[in-house]
């Protein structure tokens, strides 16, 4: 590595005073309310607010401050005192706001009103909730059932979710895809593949009792940074960390505690990973591999000298199928392919197996860097065939772990917002609501983009998010989402999806989570299922941003009553004024999953739904869990070749999912700017490049598309030889739409084929 080379490093600890000072940063940039700070005392605890940011679970025995940096952020975001009023739109158009960065897009503060787009001033102009509605309902009517999307973005409540889907299957479809499909799709279907369960297999007990955790693509300091405080806690008794990432995230170095008045006065951290393996993108299959052929050769060595056995053999024997397949193919892969693909030593990897072998019981976390890749459902289940080797799903302390990244993304797929027909309870919905539900699959994401790109998807009403920045191949995305007879956004804020209006576009601003939701019984709860499978209640306490704004299951069943006839069963009006009702229907829907709702949504730490992977009863084609021969030994769809980079998509401390908070990197010590390329300093050097330079990065893909993202600063970064990393949301518009997980169809965004070009000017295609 030349000397030459400078390469920005993170400030210091995960955690401490640089996670007040991003707090502080936020609530003075967003103006938020001081109730807000009520608001933040209250959260993730019974009879407050559930937090808006990712789904990490609530313990039942909270501390005074329940919430992190990240969890602050998304309230006071929220809680702005900043509002975009329909007078904003007289000094601005739809074309010259495509031109803001996100980050400004939705500084203007909270949506008041709601809106529709006036094509003959580029503008969008206030209507009242009626002429919307009917408007809406009106030109659904016309449309073929099947030509229409409903999706949802992880972040409405069980109650809204559940008459979401129920709206689109009396209107006549299963055209749910969610934010799920971009993200843990991977995981749904993966899992339920191996174990026979869609989602995690732990509860909060077994983070207590776990004496070891290996991460695998997963970065608790920007993802899921509550996850953090138990994890500190498992390391001062001694539990052991295993990290696979391929770039150093601070997170899962060192943490400094900021509810420990102890550590924030001394700055004393906790070194987090005891092993921190820095492999290629897409070497998660040979890593994870080179784990179990440790672990196989010291059980050998054990029956050689009559010790005790390493290999958990009789739960293996009871529980699992397709071990000897298995184990042929692990004795059969030599050290110098795991080593090649993984871009790990035998070394690394026999320090790291040998913390699995030593615990007892150990916790395989991971994110979407396990999930979005072209094989990324292999990649879980080799890491759920590492955790079956020694018994390590379904017993306190063990078991598998992933984290998702939106508060109730997890929620929405258990009350019927899914496409898959078979998921859901068809006879019930029949026999509560006296109709004949749809018989066919709906689509996915996937299938959602390519109908709009062939013209074949007509409307699209999407109960939050931000989708035309959220999904792969933007540009096309933005060029077909505009052809639409119909898009219906329900928001908080404006966002880039709202400035590529359909030939009828509307926005409807939505209360957020916080605030109070009124109705005609009262104010009303709302209630959450997180990444441990516990359903929270959560309740608002703050006034609307504006009087003006409706619930998003008021506003779902506006759009319900104006699109669909009467029908003695279907009571939207009822539904609304008492969500308890709601809930009522949630019960008699998943009689097993929601067993006396109403009187248990407030216990503390939530109510546990059940797994049956956690109790050992696998729901499997074959009744037990099953052990995978990997086909390859990378996660890729693409073979390296001269000038070929894998391309990670990262995410900052400063953003959530889309939301861009600020341009402060500080874990990465990336400040001001969110256009970078990092690259490793051999790389740099190979290519011919300079550090400083500005690239652009072009899709290597040979199939009739240019696809590229310009205005890149090179910047040298501590990360694997061959792989590079740029920020999300931008480069998804290098991200193919057919680039994705062949099981689930999760988009590939943690490895990208790119190659890179040096620019001599910037151009309009220029990162933002």
């Amino acid at each position: 590595m030349n000397e030459e080379h400078e390469m920005p490093h993170s400030e210091g600890p995960a955690g401490g005073w640089g996670s007040l000072k991003g707090i502080a940063s936020i609530f003075g940039e967003a103006w938020s309310s001081p109730a807000a700070l009520d608001t933040l005392r209250r959260m993730n605890k019974p009879g407050g607010v559930m937090c808006v940011s990712c789904a990490w679970p609530k313990p039942a025995n909270y501390s005074a401050f329940e919430f992190c940096e990240n969890g602050a952020k998304a309230m006071l975001w929220d809680l702005t005192t900043k509002r975009c009023t329909p007078e904003f739109w007289e000094d601005h158009t739809v074309s010259q706001l495509r031109h803001w960065r996100d980050h400004d897009l939705e500084m203007t503060g909270r949506l008041t009103a709601p809106l529709k787009y006036d094509a003959a001033e580029d503008r969008y102009v206030e209507v009242s909730w009626n002429t919307a509605f009917a408007d809406i309902g009106s030109i659904l009517k016309t449309l073929e059932p099947e030509s229409t999307v409903f999706y949802a973005s992880g972040h409405a409540g069980l109650e809204a979710s559940y008459l979401y889907a129920l709206l689109a299957r009396l209107y006549g479809n299963n055209n749910l895809p969610q934010s799920s499909n971009m993200c843990h799709e991977t995981t749904s279907v993966g899992l339920t593949k191996v174990i026979g369960s869609p989602v995690g297999t732990i509860v909060w007990y077994d983070l207590e009792k776990a004496d070891a955790f290996f991460f695998l693509g997963q970065n608790p300091g920007t993802s899921s940074p509550r996850f953090l405080d138990p994890l500190q806690k498992a390391k001062k008794r001694g539990a052991k960390v295993v990290t696979f990432n391929p770039i150093r995230e601070q997170g899962l170095i060192s943490f400094v505690n900021p509810r420990s008045p102890v550590e924030m006065m001394t700055g004393k951290e906790t070194i987090i990973s005891d092993h921190y393996l820095q492999l290629k993108s897409g070497g998660d299959v040979a890593a994870i591999l080179g784990l179990c052929k440790c672990v196989i050769e010291a059980d050998d060595a054990a029956v050689a000298t009559g010790t005790a056995r390493v290999l958990d053999v009789d739960f293996i024997a009871q529980h699992t199928t397709g071990f000897d397949d298995f184990l042929s193919s692990v004795r059969e892969t030599p050290w110098s392919d795991i080593e090649s693909c993984s871009g790990l030593t035998e070394a690394a990897l026999r320090d790291a197996a040998r913390v699995y072998i030593e615990a007892e019981r150990v916790i395989g976390v991971y994110g979407m860097g396990l999930t979005q890749h072209t094989h990324g459902a292999l990649n879980i289940a080799m890491l759920v065939n590492l955790l079956l080797l020694r018994g390590n799903i379904g017993k306190p302390g063990a078991g598998c772990c992933p984290v998702r990244g939106h508060s109730n993304v997890q929620g929405q797929r258990t009350v019927g917002i899914a496409e898959k027909t078979h998921l859901i309870p068809m006879d019930k919905l029949k026999s509560l609501f006296e109709f004949e539900p749809p018989t066919k699959d709906g689509m996915n994401i996937v299938e959602a983009v390519e109908g709009l790109f062939e013209g074949k998807v007509k409307a699209f009403v999407s109960l939050g998010g931000n989708l035309l920045r959220a999904v792969p191949d933007q540009k096309r995305m933005e060029e077909a989402w505009a052809r639409q007879d119909l898009t219906v956004m329900i928001s908080t804020k404006l966002n880039r999806s709202h400035l590529f209006p359909g030939k009828t576009a509307y926005i409807l601003p939505c209360l957020s989570r916080s605030e109070i939701d009124e109705q005609a019984t009262g104010p009303q709860s709302i209630s959450t299922e997180d990444s441990f499978s516990m359903i929270n209640g959560s309740i608002g306490h703050r006034d609307p941003a504006s009087e003006k704004l409706k619930s998003e299951l008021a506003i779902v069943a506006g759009i319900a009553q104006a699109t669909l006839p009467p029908h003695p069963k279907i009571q939207w009006d009822a539904w609304t004024g008492d969500y308890s009702l709601v809930r009522d229907l949630i019960e008699a829907t998943y009689p097993d999953d929601f067993r006396d709702f109403n009187q248990r949504m407030f216990e503390p730490g939530g109510f546990y739904r059940g797994n049956s992977a956690h109790d050992r009863v696998w729901k499997t084609d074959t009744g037990k869990a099953v052990f995978t021969i990997p086909g390859q030994l990378t996660s890729l769809g693409f073979q390296d070749r001269p000038g070929r980079y894998r391309l990670i998509t990262l995410r900052s401390n400063d953003q959530f999912n889309t939301t861009i908070y600020g341009y402060s990197d500080r874990f990465r010590g990336i400040e001001g700017t969110r256009a970078v390329l990092l690259m490793n300093p051999a790389d740099i050097d190979s290519a011919g490049l300079q550090a400083g330079d500005t690239v652009r990065l072009i899709t290597d893909f040979d199939d009739g598309q240019y696809r590229s993202l310009g205005g890149l600063t090179l910047t040298p970064y501590d990360i694997p030889y061959g792989t590079v990393g740029s920020y999300y949301p931008e480069c998804n518009v290098l991200v193919p739409i057919y680039h994705h997980d062949r099981l689930s169809k999760t988009p590939a965004s943690k490895s990208v084929p790119v190659r890179i070009e040096r620019e001599v000017t910037a151009d309009s295609e220029s990162a933002q």
